[in-house]
Parts: C-alpha cells; structure tokens; sequence
C-alpha cells in the first residue's frame, strides 16, 4: 500500500503542477493555479500519514518505510526548485514571459549553483533522517527498526556522493569558450626553419 501510494504521490505531483501551470498562463486564472501549485505539500502529508498509521496498526518498519521518508525529503529538498523550473518554462511558453535563464555552465559559477542544488540534497537527508528517526522512536523496538536505521544510512551515503560531485565543480571548474586561449603560434623565423627542414626531407 505504501508503494503505491509513493506512486499516486509521485503522479499527483506532477498532475498538480500541470494543472496548476495551466490555470495560471492558459485559462488566465492565477489565483486558482496558485492554489493548485500550494497543494503539493498535502500529498508529502497524506504520505507522513499513512505511513505513521501503518506503523501504528501493527506493520514491522521495512524498505517501504524508509522508502516514503526519502520521498518526502527529497520533495522538500527539491520539489520547489522543481516547481519553479516548470513554471518559469510555463510562463515563457504559455505568457509570453521572457525565457528562463539555464543555470550557469562554467566557472565558480557553476560550482556556486552546484553547491546551491547539494544544499537541497542536504535537507533532503535531513528531514529524511528526521522522520525515520521519529518512526524508531514511535516503534520502540530496537529489534525491528533496522530497515529503518539503514535507510538513515542510505539518505547520507547519497548526500556524501552528491557533495563529492558538486565539490568537483569548485576543484576543478569547468572552463568557458572565452577561457581557452588558443595555441600560441609559432613566430616567423621557426615557422621558415621548418619549412626548408622539411624541403630537405
């Protein structure tokens, strides 16, 4: 049940971002869109719910668990910034508001936004952690949070590997066409050297 209901959350999110993008730009109704657009924390609700009385009636913690919390802390860690890409794009193609800018490609720049989106990964595991720490607690029985315990693990394990990725950006940045300089040439008189060389060849 509780799979399924990660999915009808995952699919809801999206549904409520189209629907809310749509009554915004194309029905010309900002205040509704904007309200379908603030429904989306009460999936991550109904979600913290269910799971909460699943554990509450008896269910043993397990991957589905920790699963859930996972998916409620990467949509706080990251479902704004989704929600803004989305309606960024929606105004410029459905307002006829200005394109949206992509992130920075090169640079320290980069680095800096690549370091912005780990903050979100960090919060992820964050509230993630929370929760499964809140769920250990509310089991009260060591012998059957495991699952849960490993599952805190797994959210920080892919927050280290996010960080090592977004540090890389600022170690070794990524250069910008006007940062390769070209291969300076050779002067006059080496560049006739070798020409008669080769002509003796």
């Amino acid at each position: 049940m509780i799979v399924t209901l990660i999915v009808a959350c995952e699919i809801g999110f999206w549904v409520l971002l189209a629907a809310g993008v749509t009554f915004r730009y194309l029905l010309k109704m900002p205040r509704t869109g904007l309200a379908l657009l603030l429904c989306e924390p009460l999936l991550e609700v109904v979600l913290l719910v269910v799971t909460a009385v699943d554990l509450k009636n008896g269910a043993d913690p397990s991957w589905k668990h920790g699963l859930a919390a996972l998916y409620i802390g990467y949509t706080v860690g990251h479902g704004h910034r989704t929600v803004k890409w989305l309606d960024g794009h929606a105004a410029h193609r459905l307002g006829g508001g200005p394109k949206p800018a992509g992130p920075p490609r090169y640079g320290m720049a980069r680095a800096r936004h690549e370091g912005s989106v780990w903050l979100g990964t960090l919060l992820a595991a964050a509230v993630a952690t929370g929760l499964l720490q809140l769920a250990v607690w509310y089991v009260g029985d060591p012998g059957r949070t495991t699952s849960l315990e490993s599952w805190q693990a797994t959210a920080w394990r892919a927050a280290g590997i996010h960080g090592l990725i977004a540090l890389s950006y600022a170690i070794w940045p990524k250069k910008g066409p006007a940062d390769r300089s070209p291969e300076p040439s050779a002067p006059h008189g080496a560049r006739k050297t070798r020409e008669r060389e080769g002509a003796r060849r």
